[in-house]
Order: structure tokens, then sequence, then C-alpha cells
């Protein structure tokens, strides 16, 4: 049970990555930005992000290890001794820095397809079709990997995550496109 937790945190951590950064490129693409610009809003998604994650992947999963050891400590006291088993126990207490260090790696791992993928072109409607296109690619394969891991329907699941994906970039798109707009930032086709 530990193994299937573990590997959705980690396709949840990597979804997240991917479509925040696709969405972050999106955006900036669609406000007229060059495609140094989208590439740095890129990097600074992924780093942002994947610190974001690791700190609250740590407190959360800190905030459980106490939990935990105080639960033990409370068992200890009822038994008025060491209670067998509570020792084996103390092993399996999760690790926070562990848990952060994954997390912020899922995060990265998704987060690079986008950047590799539309971080170079010039050409706006280009850069914004590439990254829309190899994030749809990343988002079915983290809706099938979900599907396979929780046992559940997979075409279902691919939709749901492309369409939860797709909503987010082109919410981003919009607001972002209609702000170029407004603060007269031109998209060109160079």
């Amino acid at each position: 049970m530990a193994r299937a937790q573990w590997l959705r945190a980690v396709v949840l951590g990597a979804n997240d990555g991917l479509v925040s950064v696709a969405s972050l490129m999106v955006g900036v693409g669609a406000a007229g930005q060059s495609a140094k610009a989208t590439l740095v809003s890129g990097l600074a998604g992924l780093v942002a992000g994947a610190c974001s994650m690791a700190i609250g992947e740590y407190v959360s999963v800190y905030a459980q290890y106490d939990i935990e050891v105080a639960e033990r400590e409370r068992r200890r006291r009822e038994c008025g001794s060491e209670k067998e088993g509570v020792e084996e126990e103390e092993g399996r207490l999760p690790n926070p820095l562990l848990a952060a260090a994954a997390s912020a790696l899922a995060f990265s791992l998704g987060a690079v397809p986008p950047l590799l993928a539309g971080g170079f072109i010039s050409s706006w409607g280009v850069r914004v079709g590439v990254v829309c296109a190899v994030s749809s690619l990343g988002l079915a394969g983290f809706g099938a990997a979900g599907a396979v891991l929780g046992g559940a329907n997979v075409p279902n699941s691919v939709l749901r995550v492309l369409i939860g994906g797709w909503s987010a970039m082109l919410v981003t798109y919009g607001v972002l496109r209609v702000s170029g707009l407004v603060f007269g930032m031109h998209v060109s086709s160079v």
C-alpha cells in the first residue's frame, strides 16, 4: 500500500509541475513575451513550484510524524511499559525530508517537458502550440498512470486529466492575453 501511495504522489506531483509550468509558459506567450521571457518564467515556475511543493510536503508529513510519535507515547504511558511491537513501528515513521525531496523532484520532472518543448521557439504561436501539444501528451500519460495505479477506467481518467490541464492552460492564456492587451504588450508572430 505504501508503494502505491508513493507512486500516486509522484504522478500527482509530476502532473502538477507539468500543468503549472505549461500554463505559465502559455500565459506568458499569450501576453506577447519573447521566447527568452517565456523560458525564464517557466524556469521560475519550476523552481518556485518545486520549493512550494517541498515545503508543503515537509510541513504536512512532519505534522503526521508528530501525531504518530505522540500517539505512540500515549500508548506507552497507558501500557505502563514498552509495548511489544511499538519498537518495531519506529522504523515506519514518515520521513519529512524524503517526502519533501520526492515531491520537489516529481514536480520538477513534470515541469521539464514544457520547458524543453517551448522554451527555445521564437514564434509565439508555434511556441504556445508546441507547449500545449507536449503537455497534452504528458497529461494523457499521467492520467493513464493514475488510472492503472488506482485500478480505474483509463480512458475516463485520461479525459479527466486532459480537461483539467487544458482548462488551466486556457484560463491562464485568456487572463494573460487580456492583460497583455490592457498593458500594451502586443503579440507578434516573431
